[in-house]
């Protein structure tokens, strides 16, 4: 109980640290579509993407090998030789991609965008900064010091947000909101750095086992990718049939829609290193318990998040964004939500395959739903518009779940309570004819409104028993202490 009641304990921080990061992505919007055109808001969603998409072949899948195989380490002089030769490997591979981005520059800015060689140029230095920057936090949530990686991820979200809304106030634009984003990043990597340096030392690897941990993590490159090209690539097919300022309609309802996601990371981040201490130890009833908890409480959540989201994006997007945006990009947000939703639940089912180092598989699910993905955007976008890109990321995450359940329940038997998701729903649908009844406009108006109908789920699913009384002590206990 002792162990389940410190694994809740970092849940609910790294849930509340998440919830403060995605509020940042709620600042930021008001910020850049009320002061950038639609084109440059255009580019600063495609940067982001291109951000996000890059490093996902330079890692090599390495951090998956961290969290992996370093929790079971002991020895300091261990870690810091599996550490560092992850860390020199990676930046040996991002110099190389930094030279190629470098070279191409002119030709990336004319392609994605518009011709600005300053945000390209930046892209590429970008790159190399966040590939190093999450090799180094993967550290701390590999040992499971949540409380650093926590204050240090909420210090690079808002000396971000700080930075990206000083040069855009400035009136730089695009560039500007991109520059500083690029030197938030790079202050924070220092620190970071400073961190882990200061707890382990450092050394120069002999690169003894890199060959085992980069033919574990190498094999989840191709599914990363496929992962990107379900969640990011709609952007990039918009910008291409559509413009740039249809991806600046599309990006606000999505970003809404994926604030769903701020309530699986808590359990991405965290059951790795800890289901593989269990695992080693041939505890796979532990194993199964974290699991079937983290299902049941992040869909505590997410369930009345969806239907939330869902019915207030218009109304949001026009007191975050502008009318335009919201009269073309509400209609994004609830079928990202819902396949946030669906993300987050094959996210924690897919901890089984890590177990069972089945990597392979993760990668192959990717292939195929990214592949997928990007056809039907290709056939779909042209004729039906920004929707049709929503629609088609829901369809993708669905088989990408279907996958990972079929392969990842041969191994390890989950109990999924489907009574319990019964309940959510229904006490969810009752919260929603509130929202609907209320029908705030103003931003005051939605948080109180937000708050109203929280009580409002908490209470029906109290009632409907969908806690149970044991669960409530619990959390009250935990509370307490």
């Amino acid at each position: 109980m002792k162990e389940y009641k410190l694994f809740v304990q970092r849940i609910g921080l790294v849930g509340v640290t998440n919830i403060f990061i995605s509020l940042s992505t709620l600042i930021l919007l008001p910020i850049l579509a009320k002061n950038l055109t639609i084109q440059n808001l255009g580019i600063w969603n495609l940067f982001n993407t291109y951000l996000s998409f890059i490093p996902l072949f330079i890692n090599l899948g390495l951090p998956y090998t961290m969290v992996r195989y370093l929790p079971v380490k002991t020895e300091k002089e261990d870690i810091k030789e599996g550490f560092y030769s992850i860390i020199f490997m990676t930046l040996f591979v991002g110099l190389i991609a930094l030279g190629i981005l470098l070279l191409f520059s002119n030709q990336i800015a004319l392609v994605l965008f518009d011709g600005n060689t300053s945000v390209s140029i930046l892209l590429a230095v970008g790159t190399v900064i966040s590939v190093m920057s999450v090799s180094f936090f993967t550290f701390f949530r590999t040992f499971q010091q949540m409380k650093v990686y926590s204050i240090l991820q909420l210090a690079q979200t808002y000396l971000g947000v700080a930075m990206v809304a000083f040069f855009v106030y400035s009136g730089y634009q695009a560039t500007g909101a991109v520059l500083g984003y690029v030197i938030s990043q790079f202050i924070v990597f220092l620190i970071v750095m400073a961190f882990v340096i200061h707890e382990i030392g450092f050394k120069f690897p002999k690169f003894e086992n890199l060959r085992e941990y980069i033919s574990f993590g190498l094999p989840t490159v191709p599914g990363n990718f496929s992962s990107w090209l379900v969640d990011l690539s709609d952007r990039t097919i918009i910008g291409i049939f559509l413009g740039t300022a249809f991806v600046g309609y599309y990006s606000p309802g999505y970003t809404l829609g994926n604030i769903i996601m701020m309530f699986s990371a808590p359990f991405t981040l965290l059951l790795p290193s800890l289901l593989s201490s269990y695992y080693d130890n041939n505890k796979i009833d532990e194993v199964r318990k974290h699991m079937d908890y983290s299902i049941k409480y992040f869909l505590l959540i997410a369930i009345p998040a969806v239907f939330g989201l869902s019915i207030l994006s218009k109304p949001l997007l026009n007191v975050l964004a502008t009318q335009a945006i919201a009269q073309n990009g509400y209609v994004i947000t609830p079928f990202v939500a819902l396949g946030a939703l669906i993300y987050g639940v094959q996210g924690i089912i897919t901890q089984i395959l890590l177990l069972e180092k089945k990597t392979k598989v993760i990668g192959s699910r990717w292939i195929a739903a990214g592949v997928l993905n990007v056809v039907l955007n290709i056939i779909l976008v042209p004729f039906f518009g920004i929707i049709a890109a929503g629609i088609t990321t829901l369809i993708a995450y669905v088989f990408v779940c279907l996958i990972t359940s079929f392969y990842s329940l041969k191994f390890i038997k989950l109990n999924f309570d489907f009574i319990f998701i019964l309940k959510s729903i229904s006490a969810s649908v009752l919260m929603s004819f509130v929202l609907l009844f209320i029908n705030p406009v103003s931003f005051i108006g939605i948080v109180v409104t937000v708050g109203v109908c929280s009580v409002v789920y908490l209470l029906v699913i109290l009632l409907l028993k969908g806690i149970s009384p044991d669960e409530l002590d619990f959390f009250k206990k935990m509370v307490k202490n």
